[in-house]
Formats: C-alpha cells, structure tokens, sequence
C-alpha cells in the first residue's frame, strides 16, 4: 500500500510541482464556492429563469472561445510562470470587486454577467498556460501523474467547494462566499513567486528567438495533420457543449424539478465531484500514453451515464447517478488530455493545449444558452438526456471511424468477465 500510495503521489516530491498544487487546491476550493453562489445569484436576481444562468455560463466562457489560441501563442512565447502570476493576480483584482458588490447589496443581474464576462477572460490566459506549465515543473516522465494529480486537485475543490458553498449560503448568504473566492485566489500568487525557476524543465523548449516567430495557425495545422490528437479533441468538442453543463444543469435541476434548496444543489455537485476524484486518482498510475481505445471507451461510458441522470425520476437516483458520471467524465477527459499532451512535440505544446482547452471549455458559450433554453422549455431533465444522447452519437461515430480507419475489429468475450475489447495491432 505505501508504494502504491507512493507511485500515485510521485509528481508531489517535486518542490515545484507541490508548490503549483497548493496553490490551485485553495484557489480552486474558492472558485468552486464561487461558482455555486454565483448561480444562486442569478436565480434569485432573475426570477429562476434557467435561460440566465444559460447566458452567464455563455458569459463566463465566451472569451475562451475568443482569447485561448492567442493565450497559447503566448505560453510557447514567453515565461509560463510570469504569466501565471499575471492572471491570477487579474482574477483576484476582479473577485475582490465582485465581492464589494454583493456584500453592499449593490450588485444587479448585469454587474453578474460583466464580472462573468471579465473572469472569463482570466481564465482563458492562465488555463493554457496552466496546462503547458505542468510539463516544465515535473518533465516528460512525470507527466502523466501529474496531470492525473492536477485533475484530482481539481475535483477535490470540486467536492469541499460545493458543500462548504452550500452550507455556507444557507447560513450566510453568498456575500462571504464571494469574499472567500478572493481571498483564496492569493494562495497561488504567492507560491509562483516561491518556485525555483532554476529547477524547471525547459530544455525541450526552443531557442528564444524561433519562438519569437511562434503562430497560432501553425499550431493548428500541426493538430490537423495529426489525426491521432483531432480525435480526441473532436470528440471532447461535442461533449464539452452537450453534455459538460452541469453547473448550469444540475442547478436548474434541484430548484425547479426537485424544489431544493442550496445544500441539495451541493449535493448534487458533490456527488458529481467525488466520482471524479475517483476518475481522476484512477489515472495517477499511468505511464505512458492512453490508446485510442481507452479514450472512446471512456467517452461512451460518459455519455451513456450523462443520459441516465437525465431520465432519472428521483432525487436520489440523480444522486447515485452522478457518481459514475463524474468518474467517467473525468477519466475520459483525463485520458484524452494525456493522449493529447504526450503526443505533441514541447515547441507546440502551448499552442496545442490552447485548442484543447478551446474545444473543453469555449464550446461552452455555444452549448449553454441552448441547454438554458431546452431546461427552462423542456425541463432540466430533458436538457441532460438529450446532451448526453448527442454525446454518445459522436461517440458512436467517432469509434466506427477508428475502426475503419485502423482496419481493427470490435469484439465482445463473455468470459471469465463480460467485456469489449479491439483486436488490432495499431493502437
């Protein structure tokens, strides 16, 4: 059990990388406090009008949709970390603003857009640069657990945020939730400055003054000569716009079809959030790169969960559900991010996770308005099943593609454990 223990916590023994993981644990803790208070906001502002808290996600993520080819451009360009120190330190300016404004009573359903609009545009420089930071604080041979380890600090907030926020809104109101946001987003500010820049993993990098000429376009021609990273992106896209809407779904769900309050909304985003943690701890023992197989198994699993939460009947079956959604969730994006940033050569590696996260979180702007519009004509319900029945379509498709394409043959064996598998020899 210890060496275990020890493989799955490898990356934390870097000073670095455990520096980084703070860091984005506290922050993170605050966002995802934020994230609910901030939904709740906007239900109470507009009257639980499903359709607003379509718009404010579409607020939040629209400039990833914008910025984040041009952020990657900038993190094969320049210092990773100054410019993570720039972002959060721009985020924290604006959680402080929006904070004053709740907590003074001030704020209206527009001020919740804008500052949407603005920490959106913070994320969507510190995301890329985030993601191709990692492979400077472990290198390449870490960089499967750390990645895994980044997607389980990522869902630990995930499950202390949701709860803490929803207790704390019923016994506070979300002016504290706010303030909290702010306060925690110092946390990474401080340990950025802390690393030791001379420790990094830089050597792969190119010389400074070829990446002076680095271009967005020729990172996205360097993706579409490479079906082997256009999958898995194609794929992600799809399910990043139908299906990864739970922060909006899932609060539309407990309010107007269970009528609950904000600790069942928490619970929802709990249960959803601790089947990930296990998603993502489950990858931390990978050292190489996830075959093609994995990634579409994974992403069909996702799908084929996300439309039972949508046809379930009962508040706990959603509950219960939302487990092995969101292990399947994130071991599918996990799995598809691995195959993605260990198939991409250092020189491109900015850039091409800038597309990733454009497909992951900027399709989002597209998909919200319109799942807003499904759940408050159709029910929450409804906008969950029929995401996660488009999910599995292009899931489906992506894998018949694969199939012909590589010539494999999908089989199913009874014994000694029912299951598919693939019998090919390219993987």
């Amino acid at each position: 059990m210890q060496a275990k223990l020890s493989t799955m916590f490898q990356s934390l023994q870097v000073r670095n990388y455990r520096l980084f993981a703070t860091g984005q644990l506290i922050k993170l803790i605050g966002v995802w406090m934020m994230f609910i208070a901030q939904d709740w906001l906007v239900l109470d502002l507009s009257d639980n009008s499903a359709t607003a808290l379509g718009v404010v996600t579409a607020c939040q993520f629209t400039p990833v949709l914008l910025l984040t080819l041009f952020s990657g451009r900038l993190a094969d360009r320049y210092d990773k970390r100054v410019l993570l120190f720039a972002a959060n330190a721009f985020w924290t300016v604006l959680a402080l603003g929006m904070s004053v404004l709740v907590l003074t009573d001030l704020v209206q359903l527009w001020h919740v857009f804008a500052f949407a609009a603005l920490l959106g545009t913070a994320n969507a420089v510190e995301t890329p640069v985030r993601q191709a930071f990692v492979s400077e604080l472990v290198g390449t041979p870490l960089l499967p657990n750390a990645l895994s380890l980044n997607a389980a600090v990522f869902n630990s907030a995930r499950i202390v945020g949701p709860a803490v926020a929803g207790l704390a809104i019923a016994a506070f109101d979300v002016g504290p939730v706010f303030l909290f946001t702010a306060l925690s987003s110092v946390a990474p500010l401080v340990n950025v400055v802390r690393m030791r820049t001379a420790e990094l993993h830089r050597d792969a990098l190119l010389p400074r003054d070829e990446r002076a000429s680095a271009k967005v376009i020729d990172g996205l021609r360097y993706v579409w000569r490479r079906p082997d990273l256009l999958l898995p992106m194609a794929v992600m896209s799809v399910i990043g716009m139908s299906l990864f809407n739970f922060q909006l779904t899932l609060a539309a769900l407990a309010k107007t079809v269970f009528h609950t309050g904000a600790a069942s909304f928490g619970l929802f985003s709990t249960a959803l959030a601790v089947g990930a943690l296990c998603g993502a701890l489950s990858g931390t023992g990978r050292r190489s790169r996830p075959s093609v197989w994995l990634v579409l198994g994974a992403a069909i699993a996702c799908a084929s969960f996300g439309t039972l939460v949508g046809f379930a009947g009962t508040y706990w079956l959603v509950v219960a559900l939302l487990v092995p959604t969101g292990f399947f969730m994130v071991f599918f994006a996990q799995a598809a991010n691995q195959r993605v940033q260990l198939g991409v050569d250092a020189a491109f590696r900015g850039r091409v996770m800038a597309l990733w996260v454009l497909v992951f979180l900027g399709t989002n702007p597209v998909g919200a308005p319109l799942i807003g519009w499904v759940a408050e004509h159709f029910g929450a319900g409804a906008s969950i099943w029929m995401g996660g029945l488009i999910s599995l379509a292009a899931a489906l498709t992506a894998l018949t593609w694969q199939l012909r394409r590589s010539g494999a043959r999908l089989r199913f064996r009874v014994l000694p454990m029912p299951r598919f598998y693939v019998t090919s020899t390219d993987c």
